[in-house]
């Protein structure tokens, strides 16, 4: 299980580095478009030529951020069901060639040339099923976590322009952040994570 989510956390960090770039795309279902002011928001700490900086610690927030941890139950659900669906296909074509092996004598010379280019089909499309399985996994996963990201991002510029107004937010995460070290004093991890988990337990209760 540690696995799995390691591996989620970075596909989503890996995904909100090149999402940066569609910061404005950031509507879904309604997330990210009802924060409120903090009048506990960190204050702005102000940077050489009058910029004010912050960051959000991705991993940290991809771990307690609630909707986060409901995709990665769903997606792994979801992983399992296909899963299951690959075996038990396989498990039916083995059968119905062991079948067909015990009984195909008993059958006309006709039955026997249908039936067996009735395998063939299925056998073909067992030696693929794996892999658009593996693709159908992958594609939802993306999907999720675009829709995720968007949430994120708009959160942020939500509380960014209800509260502080920071120039630049940055990421920080573990495995890729470009910086080496980031003043605590600039952390707004808990605030963004707060939020985030307050306006998706009222979206999630509609």
């Amino acid at each position: 299980m540690e696995n799995k989510t390691s591996k989620i956390l970075i596909i989503c960090n890996a995904v909100l580095l090149l999402g940066i770039i569609g910061i404005y795309i950031i509507h879904f279902t309604g997330v990210g478009t009802k924060s409120k002011v903090n009048a506990d928001a960190t204050a702005p700490l102000e940077k050489e030529g009058g910029l004010t900086i912050a960051y959000v610690n991705t991993d940290t927030l991809l771990a307690k951020y609630q909707y986060a941890i409901d995709m990665e139950q769903e997606l792994l659900a979801y992983k399992d069901q296909q899963e299951a669906y690959g075996r038990q296909q396989m498990e039916k074509f083995q059968n119905d060639y062991q079948e067909y092996l015990k009984n195909g004598a008993s059958m006309t010379l006709t039955q026997q040339q249908q039936k067996e280019a009735e395998l063939k089909q299925r056998a073909d499309k067992m030696s693929t099923l794996e892999q658009e399985l593996s693709a159908k996994i992958l594609e939802r996963q993306m999907s999720e976590n675009t829709k995720l990201l968007n949430a994120i991002f708009a959160y942020v510029r939500e509380y960014n322009a209800a509260n502080q107004q920071f120039d630049i937010i940055l990421r920080k995460t573990f495995n890729d952040s470009p910086t080496l070290y980031l003043n605590p004093a600039m952390d707004i991890t808990d605030e963004i994570v707060k939020g985030l988990n307050e306006e998706y337990k009222q979206i999630k209760g509609k």
